[in-house]
């Protein structure tokens, strides 16, 4: 039983980092023609647009194991 938690949390950590890291590129604000770099960075928005995926992602993940599409 522990090992299911462990997987399911670890499943979802990793969802949310990988689309924390995919939206940390996308701009938001404008950017700084010198360095490129945005003027604004919004990582606090970045992140919440990073747990609302990583929870769809979850729960289709979380679907197809409850299905028994996907086997633990």
């Amino acid at each position: 039983m522990i090992v299911h938690w462990a997987v399911l949390v670890s499943a979802y950590l990793i969802f949310w980092f990988l689309a924390l890291f995919i939206l940390i590129p996308v701009p938001i604000g404008g950017r700084d023609p010198e360095t490129g770099a945005p003027l604004k960075p919004m990582l606090l928005r970045k992140a919440i647009y990073a747990t609302i995926t990583a929870a769809a992602l979850f729960a289709v993940f979380y679907g197809l194991i409850a299905f028994k599409v996907v086997a633990l």
